[in-house]
């Protein structure tokens, strides 16, 4: 694979990351008729999400940590009562950093991103 070439497993986790923040954008936007401080965080975090995915896409490495620094977010919030969550938040965010940390997502996040000099 040539260094140019967006590995599948990083357009995988990046468009998983896009679909999750606009769903879950949409999902809870009624909330925002009406908001409170809670509604406006939970929407922030969505479109972190979603900026995450973008600009994994267009090869920029910090978005790569801001995904790995989202999930774990999430495996902190799940590890509150009542516990849920967390083996799924944790097997999730294993899987992601396995994929995002492999050789060829790193050389490909390696080389500069479009606009970057």
């Amino acid at each position: 694979m040539s260094s140019n070439q967006r590995p599948i497993s990083v357009a995988g986790v990046a468009w998983l990351f896009i679909a999750v923040g606009t769903i879950t954008f949409i999902y809870h936007s009624p909330g925002l008729r009406h908001p409170e401080w809670d509604d406006f965080a939970v929407e922030i975090t969505e479109l972190v999400a979603l900026l995450a995915g973008i600009f994994m896409l267009r090869r920029q490495n910090w978005a790569r940590w801001l995904a790995l620094a989202w999930m774990a977010f999430h495996v902190v919030l799940s590890a509150f009562p009542p516990f849920r969550g967390l083996v799924v938040h944790i097997l999730i965010f294993g899987g992601i950093t396995y994929l995002l940390l492999r050789a060829d997502a790193s050389d490909y996040f390696r080389e500069p991103g479009p606009g970057v000099s």
